[in-house]
Parts: structure tokens; C-alpha cells; sequence
């Protein structure tokens, strides 16, 4: 054979490298595919807007101290926790979540991911976050993870959202518990900054889901869900908005009768800005103008942060309370 018709040892060497490269690299492209549907059945959004709120919870439970270790572990348990609800949900709204836009990428409803596989693993996740909680903190946040699970599955998930308006409302309730599960892991029982903190979650949550729920009420019809946007009028809707917008301020100045004047300084100027924006937005519909409610549902997810890591600086300081 000539040399020009001789192929090199190192020619077939790389040759079947870049063979077996190409093959690979779909393979590990596909695990990374699989390995993020799977995270996204967890919702991690929202599970980071939750943990937001309960390390503040436990440095006012035990004001001027800091308890990295006890924090890390109830940080794990309550992800667990959510994201095992979070999975759950994912299982039983997959139907409605094939025909709603927003919620159509969703690893259930596009088969990303096998319903068997993500209802053990959600059932795993809630179980585990039990027993880790009750393991590393206290039985009674160990419990209170699990009837969080438990309440927003069954109680929120299956029985309200496809039934009522209000279902946000009342289902509301789940997200409101990493407060109360993060008070309990430091003190080991609950009290009334707890049950403040609670409120505040808990009426905050209609007008920043609402806002949202108005961008996208067409999904919501289509899918037959009777989320307040797609069952009553924008004024009406936005008046309920209003409501709950000043309820929410006024729970975050009861909160702060418990903490000191930083907090109660920056509750009082976030909660100012947060009900001007709530105001505008009804304002502009009884007016009959374009408004934007996705604006006011962004700024509610900055307003909770605001007014949250506000008060785990003043209590992470030891900052004298209001009551002395």
C-alpha cells in the first residue's frame, strides 16, 4: 500500500475518539435534562422564597444569637418538606398543567419525567423531611413539616383549587409555615411573633398570586380553574388586591412590636410602597386604563424579602425591641 493510501495509528486513534465523543456528549447532555426536570418538579423559586422567611423566624426566636448548625439542618428539612409538597402538586395538577401556557413546560406535563418516579419521589421527600427534622431539631417542627405536606396536597391541591375562588386564600395557609417550623426548631414550642409572622405570609399571599393570576387568566379558564382573576372582574379582583395589601402592611407593624426600630423603620417604608403600588394598580382599572398586575406581582416577591431580611439583621443584631 502506498503511503499516501496508509492511514495513521493516531489518525484512528482520534478518529474513534471524536466517535465515541459524539456519542457520549447526547448521553450526558440527556442525564442533565433528566437531573433538571426532576429539580424542577421541587419548584426551587419558590422553595428559595420560603426558606427567605424562616431564617428570619429563628434568629427572632432567640434574638441576638445565631445557631448555624440548627439553621443549616432546619433549612435542609424544610426543603425537603417543600419540595416534596412542590412534587406532589406537580403529580395531581399535571392534567392542568398540559393546557395552561405558563405552566405547559412543566416536566409532568410534557412526560419528562415518569408520574411513578415523581409521586416516590415526592412522597420520599415529604417522609424524609420528617424524620430529618425530627432527627437534627424537635418533633414538633418534624410534625408541623409534614402537615404542611399533608394540608397542601390534600387540602389545597385537591380540594380547594378546583373548587373555589378563594382557594389561594385558605390554601395560602401551606406557605406561611416555614415561619412557624423555623420558631419551633429554636424554641421547641410557638408564640405569638410566630402567629404574626404567619399573618403576614398569609395575607400577603392573595394579592401577590392574584397579580399574577390576572396576567394569565386565560390559562386559568381554559383549564377551568376558579382562581379569582378568571371568575370576577378586574375591579373587583383589584379591590380585593387593595384589601389584602393593607392587611398585609398592618400585620408586618404588629410583627414589629416584637423587634426592634430597624425592622419597624423598614416595614413602615417597604409597607408604604407596596400599598402605593396596590393602590395604582385599582386606581388604573376603575379608571379604565391598561395596568400592569405582573409588575405588582415581581415587586411583592421584593417587598417580602425586603421587609424579612430587614428583620433578621435587626434581630441578628439584638437590637432593643419595641415593647422593651
Amino acid at each position: 500500500m502506498s503511503v499516501r493510501g496508509r492511514v495513521a495509528p493516531g489518525q484512528i486513534a482520534g478518529t474513534a475518539w471524536r466517535r465515541c465523543g459524539s456519542a457520549s456528549r447526547p448521553r450526558r447532555s440527556r442525564a442533565i435534562e433528566t437531573a433538571l426536570a426532576y429539580l424542577a418538579l421541587t419548584k426551587p423559586r419558590v422553595i428559595e422564597l420560603l426558606l427567605v422567611t424562616a431564617i428570619p423566624a429563628m434568629l427572632l426566636a432567640d434574638r441576638g444569637a445565631v445557631h448555624p448548625a440548627l439553621i443549616l439542618n432546619t433549612l435542609i428539612g424544610g426543603m425537603m418538606a417543600a419540595g416534596g409538597a412542590n412534587t406532589l402538586n406537580c403529580v395531581a395538577d399535571a392534567d392542568i398543567d398540559k393546557v395552561m401556557k405558563r405552566t405547559a413546560r412543566r416536566p409532568l406535563a410534557r412526560s419528562a419525567v415518569p408520574t411513578r418516579n415523581a409521586l416516590i419521589m415526592g412522597l420520599g421527600l415529604s417522609v424524609g423531611s420528617f424524620f430529618w427534622l425530627w432527627w437534627t431539631t424537635n418533633l414538633l417542627s418534624g410534625l408541623l413539616a409534614i402537615a404542611t405536606v399533608a394540608f397542601y396536597v390534600f387540602v389545597y391541591t385537591l380540594l380547594l383549587k378546583r373548587r373555589t375562588s378563594q382557594n389561594v386564600v385558605w390554601g395560602g395557609a401551606a406557605g406561611c409555615m416555614p415561619v412557624m417550623i423555623g420558631w419551633s426548631a429554636i424554641t421547641g414550642t410557638l408564640a405569638w411573633p410566630a402567629l404574626a409572622m404567619f399573618a403576614v405570609i398569609f395575607f400577603w399571599t392573595p394579592p401577590h398570586t392574584w397579580a399574577l393570576a390576572m396576567r394569565y387568566k386565560e390559562d386559568y379558564i381554559v383549564a377551568g380553574v376558579p382562581m379569582l382573576p378568571a371568575v370576577a372582574t378586574e375591579r373587583q379582583v383589584t379591590k380585593q388586591i387593595l384589601i389584602y395589601t393593607w392587611l398585609t402592611v398592618l400585620a408586618t407593624l404588629v410583627l414589629a412590636l416584637s423587634a426592634g426600630w430597624l425592622y419597624a423603620a423598614v416595614a413602615l417604608v417597604a409597607g408604604t410602597w407596596f400599598l402605593a403600588m396596590a393602590h395604582q394598580l385599582y386606581a388604573g382599572v376603575r379608571a379604565g386604563e391598561p395596568v400592569k398586575p405582573l409588575r405588582l406581582f415581581l415587586q411583592s416577591n421584593n417587598y417580602l424579602a425586603l421587609v424579612f431580611c430587614a428583620l433578621a439583621i435587626d434581630s441578628a443584631i439584638g437590637l432593643p425591641t419595641l415593647l422593651g
